[in-house]
């Protein structure tokens, strides 16, 4: 019998990520290897335990689900990430992909296909509709290469770790100039927070060497 599907659960409500658990342990080939509540956690659990699926929630108390999964994928290259969502599939399976998940789950409803979901994933599949990947696929998408000088410098400068108030001190700008520079890098990847669109430029390699 080959061994158990190793699953890393990343949810922050407690009887969620409990139902799911449960789920998961009575499948004879998935053992759940740990469960984290944040982004941080997330990362250091998967680290320590290696799976080979991670669950990963959407948002997160500490950020979101895709750029914790751009930071895992940069440690684990080789792990399958699955993003369970909400109803706002469209606004973050984009980013999801770019960051490296193989596809996602939409939590409501999501109870009888999550042992199918980790198979599928495990195996090397895509966990996402052929619909809904060709409406991705041919969607219009901005890229890093529309950004302006300005607003590499301002992302450059977010992949630091600066703030905003920071970033507006070094470049002799105004603070809401800088948020006008941050809202259209956000609008331009597109990314919902600015470690997305920190991890989103990073796989793109405009960051590779910060």
């Amino acid at each position: 019998m080959p061994p158990a599907i190793r699953v890393l659960l990343v949810d922050d409500h407690e009887m969620v990520a409990e139902s799911f658990r449960r789920i998961l342990e009575a499948e004879d080939d998935i053992e759940v290897v740990a469960t984290a509540s944040t982004a941080a956690a997330a990362f250091e659990a998967a680290v320590a335990h290696e799976p080979d699926v991670i669950l990963m929630d959407y948002l997160l108390p500490d950020g979101d689900g895709v750029a914790a999964t751009a930071r895992i994928k940069e440690r684990l290259p080789e792990v399958r990430v699955v993003l369970l969502t909400g109803s706002d599939v469209d606004a973050a399976l984009p980013g999801a992909l770019e960051a490296g998940c193989v596809g996602y789950l939409e939590k409501t409803g999501a109870l009888d296909k999550l042992a199918p979901a980790v198979r599928a994933a495990a195996s090397g599949e895509v966990v996402i509709s052929p619909s809904d990947l060709g409406r991705i696929a041919t969607e219009p998408r901005s890229s890093v290469a529309d950004l302006t000088p300005r607003e590499r410098e301002v992302l450059g400068l977010l992949a630091d770790g600066l703030s905003n108030r920071d970033i507006a001190g070094r470049l002799f700008l105004s603070v809401n100039t800088v948020r006008t520079h941050v809202q259209r890098i956000l609008e331009k990847l597109p990314a919902h927070s600015k470690l997305e669109a920190v991890a989103i430029a990073r796989r793109r390699g405009i960051l590779k060497h910060r």
